[in-house]
C-alpha cells in the first residue's frame, strides 16, 4: 500500500503522523511511504532521516493527498485537507467528530475511509490510542495551571505545592481515568492538595490505594463538584464519553461563584468541553478569563511535547498502521477492536456517539463494511 504523511497546517501542532522509525517497519513490510518534505522538521525528525529510513520526500499537501491509498496524521484534517480527500481513501488519525459538524459534513461528502484514533478499543474496553495523548495531556494540566496560578498569568499568584507555614493550592481533577490519574499524579508529586472526582466507586478505590491517602477520592455528585469547585485553585476537566461529546460538569452561574484568579483546564475539549464556558484555544493565545477564572482549553495539548508526544503515539498507532496498510477490509473486518475506531465509511456515519450527537444516520460499522 502506498502510505502518505502530510506537514501539519493546525495552529501550533507540530506532531507527526509516523516518525521515522515507523516508515521503516513499514517499508520493510513491502509498503510504500510519502512524507511531505519537513513534515518532522520542527521535532528533529528531518527528511535525511525519512529517506534513510526508505520514505519517499514530496513537495506538496496535494501530492500527498492526491497519490496515497491511506493518510496518516495526528490531529483531525483542516477544511482544506478534508476537500482533498477523496473516496475509498483511507484516513487515520484523531477525529474527535461528536462537537465538530463541519468536519463530518465533509467527511461524509469525500466518501473516504475514516478511522479515528481515539474510539479504538482494547480487549479490556479501553482506548489503547488515545491513552498516550490522555497521560501527556493530564500531565500537562497540573503543569500549565501551575503557570497560570502565577500572578503574572492572571492566577491567584498561589504555589502549587505551598511552602512551610502556607498552606499548598487545592486542586480538583473531576474523571479518574487516563487523564485525571496522569493530572492527580503531576499535583500530589509538586505537593498540592488533591480531590478527585469519579463516579465508578472501584475506580476510586483503586485511585485511593495508588496514592495511600495522598489525594481524597470522592464520588462524583453535582453537589461534591460544587462544593470542591468554590475551595479550588486549580480544577482539571478529565472527563470522557467515547466519541461523545463531553458532559457540562461546570455551569457559568458555578464559575461565577469561584474564586477570582482560580484557573480552569479543559482537557476535554476536544469533545466540545466540560465547562459551559469552554472554547478552545492554542498554544499561542492558550488563555480566556471569564468571570475572573482563568480558562486554559488548548485543544491540541500534547503538541506543546511534540516530540514526546508523537513517539508515544506512535508506539501504540503502529500495529494497527501495519494492519491497515497490509489488509485494511481484512483487518476492519477481523478485529473488532480496530473496527470500533471506524466512524465513516464512504459517506456513512458508522459510530452511534457521532451518529446521535449531530443527527446522521447510523450504519453499523461491519454493515458498512459489507456493503
Amino acid at each position: 500500500m502506498l502510505l502518505a504523511v502530510p506537514k501539519k497546517i493546525k495552529n501550533h501542532e507540530y506532531r507527526v503522523g509516523l516518525t521515522p522509525s515507523s516508515v521503516n517497519e513499514l517499508v520493510k513490510r513491502g509498503h510504500q511511504v510519502l512524507v511531505e518534505t519537513n513534515a518532522g522538521a520542527a521535532i528533529d525528525f528531518t527528511d535525511a532521516q525519512y529517506i534513510a529510513a526508505g520514505a519517499d520526500i514530496v513537495l506538496s499537501a496535494k501530492e500527498i493527498f492526491s497519490r496515497a491509498e491511506m493518510i496518516v496524521k495526528v490531529k483531525e484534517p483542516q477544511e482544506q485537507e478534508c476537500k482533498m480527500l477523496r473516496e475509498g481513501q483511507i484516513l487515520y488519525t484523531y477525529l474527535h467528530l461528536a462537537p465538530d459538524p463541519t468536519q463530518t459534513e465533509l467527511l461524509v461528502k469525500s466518501g473516504a475511509i475514516c478511522v479515528a484514533y481515539e474510539t479504538v478499543t482494547d480487549n479490556q474496553g479501553g482506548l489503547p490510542l488515545l491513552a498516550p495523548m490522555s497521560e501527556v495531556a493530564g500531565r500537562m494540566s497540573v503543569q500549565a495551571g501551575a503557570h497560570h496560578l502565577e500572578k503574572a498569568q492572571g492566577g491567584r499568584g498561589v504555589l502549587l505545592g505551598g511552602v512551610p507555614g502556607v498552606a499548598p493550592a487545592k486542586v480538583l481533577v473531576i474523571g479518574g481515568g487516563v487523564v485525571g490519574d496522569n493530572a492527580a499524579a503531576m499535583a500530589v508529586g509538586m505537593g498540592a492538595d488533591v480531590t478527585i472526582l469519579d463516579r465508578s466507586i472501584s475506580r476510586l478505590r483503586e485511585l485511593d490505594a495508588k496514592y495511600e491517602g495522598r489525594t481524597r477520592c470522592v464520588y462524583s455528585t453535582n453537589a461534591a463538584v460544587e462544593d470542591y469547585a468554590l475551595e479550588a485553585d486549580l480544577i482539571v476537566g478529565a472527563v470522557l464519553i467515547p466519541g461523545a461529546a463531553a458532559p457540562r460538569l461546570l455551569s457559568r452561574e458555578l464559575i461565577g461563584r469561584m474564586q477570582k484568579g482560580a484557573v480552569l483546564v479543559d482537557v476535554a475539549i476536544d469533545q466540545g468541553g466540560c465547562f459551559e464556558t469552554s472554547v478552545a484555544t492554542t498554544h499561542e493565545q492558550p488563555t480566556y478569563v471569564v468571570d475572573d477564572v482563568v480558562h486554559y482549553c488548548v485543544a491540541n495539548m500534547p503538541g506543546g511535547v511534540a516530540r514526546t508526544a508523537t513517539i508515544a503515539l506512535n508506539n501504540a498507532t503502529l500495529p494497527y498502521a501495519l494492519a491497515l496498510a497490509d489488509d485494511p477490509i481484512s483487518a476492519l473486518f477481523r478485529d473488532r477492536n480496530l473496527q470500533n475506531g471506524l466512524n465513516v465509511h464512504k459517506g456513512k456515519v458508522t459510530y452511534k456517539a457521532v451518529a446521535d450527537a449531530l443527527g446522521y444516520p447510523y450504519v453499523a460499522a461491519d454493515e458498512a463494511l459489507k456493503a
